[in-house]
């Protein structure tokens, strides 16, 4: 038995453990990605007070009152009237959809009741499903349009108090109008459990294989890549669909989500995204040749997709580049979907876009998956 403490033997182990961090390159490089993929994604992508929201405005009579509030609005940074001539119903199809957060109505009345000092109305309708999006926007609205509005008027300063009293402006917060938080993070919660759990869980099915040393078992089974696929994926997609009525469940009785859209489509939905995610999970095990090494790629996948996906910080929010890049991962598109069903009711036109979505995924990880496992088997 050796004892005391050697200089050498100390330097054996330092050199036998830095040679094994050479091999291991995919740890290596995961040491020095992950930080520098948070302090980037941190540092320049989230924005807790979102700017340059899309807008639509509905204004049937586009007088100078109504540009000259329009004009203010953007000013402050918080609207981008992407849709600067829509119709009431174009508007309610865009809020629904998601693709604005905000619609302006502006009466054809309005400048008629400015000149006659009969305190003009505006409507500005919210999406309230995320709270952190539409709360800076609409604290600025009554001063800043009263302002913008006595500006046009040629009309002697007044203070902000007396110009809000001048100009009504009514805030209809849509879709969750009390701005309980719950609404939004619990059917996120949905998206983001099973993210975590199926891709986890199904990463590590083929590398299990290979550190047990059971693959060629497999490989002498007169089974083809596909059937071996569908034998990892479906027992783990059965598993999601367990998961997916607990959460739901959950979701009605201890925090009263609101469930006003139909359940069979958000049944196909989610079916979707659990069947992209066990393929993404498969896909990721051709990667990796051990079962921490998945764990990894897992985690690697799982952190930019929960901070560009919407679930944490607000999407629109966010550069235009960082949304480009939150597209690719279905999180964003399941986000989309899961609230617009659960909060707004939306029907399948509505909801068309983040269920294409969802089926490119899939196939484009079958393809992945399929590619890779026939290199494995050579």
């Amino acid at each position: 038995m050796r004892i005391g403490f050697s200089p050498a033997r100390l330097r054996a182990m330092l050199h036998k453990e830095v040679i094994q961090m050479r091999r291991d390159r995919l740890t290596f490089a995961m040491m020095l990605g992950i930080p520098l993929m948070l302090l980037v994604l941190f540092g320049y992508a989230i924005n807790t007070d979102p700017k340059r929201l899309a807008a639509a405005l509905v204004a049937p009579t586009q007088d100078r009152y109504t540009r000259a509030i329009v004009t203010a609005l953007e000013l402050t940074g918080y609207y981008n009237f992407a849709y600067p001539n829509a119709s009431a119903t174009e508007a309610e199809a865009l809020l629904a959809r998601g693709a604005v957060s905000f619609v302006v109505t502006i009466p054809s009345d309005f400048g008629i009741r400015v000149e006659r000092r009969d305190s003009p109305r505006i409507l500005i309708e919210a999406d309230a499903t995320d709270p952190a999006v539409a709360s800076g926007a609409i604290s600025t609205l009554g001063t800043v349009a009263a302002r913008a509005l006595l500006h046009e008027s040629n009309a002697e300063a007044q203070a902000a108090e007396t110009a809000r009293g001048n100009l009504q402006v009514i805030v209809h917060r849509r879709y969750n109008p009390e701005g309980i938080t719950q609404y939004n993070i619990v059917p996120g919660l949905l998206g983001v459990i099973l993210q975590m759990t199926m891709v986890m869980m199904t990463s590590i099915a083929l590398t299990r294989e290979l550190e047990r040393g059971t693959m060629e078992n497999l490989l002498a089974m007169p089974a083809s890549p596909f059937e071996i696929m569908l034998g990892k994926v479906l027992p783990y997609f059965g598993v999601g669909a367990v998961q997916v009525l607990v959460i739901l469940f959950a979701a009605k009785s201890l925090f009263g989500v609101p469930f006003v859209g139909s359940f069979g489509l958000l049944t196909v939905g989610v079916l979707m995204f659990v069947l992209a995610m066990v393929l993404l999970g498969y896909t990721i095990s051709t990667f990796a040749r051990t079962q921490l090494q998945a764990m990894q790629l897992t985690f690697f996948f799982f952190l930019p997709s929960l901070l560009l996906s919407g679930f944490m910080f607000p999407f629109g929010g966010m550069p235009q580049w960082a949304q480009y890049l939150g597209e690719v991962f279905p999180l964003t598109h399941f986000l989309r979907l899961v609230r617009a069903i659960m909060l707004k009711g939306a029907d399948f036109a509505n909801v068309s876009g983040p269920i294409v979505a969802l089926g490119v995924f899939v196939v484009a990880y079958a393809l992945i998956a399929l590619l890779r496992f026939r290199r494995t088997l050579d």
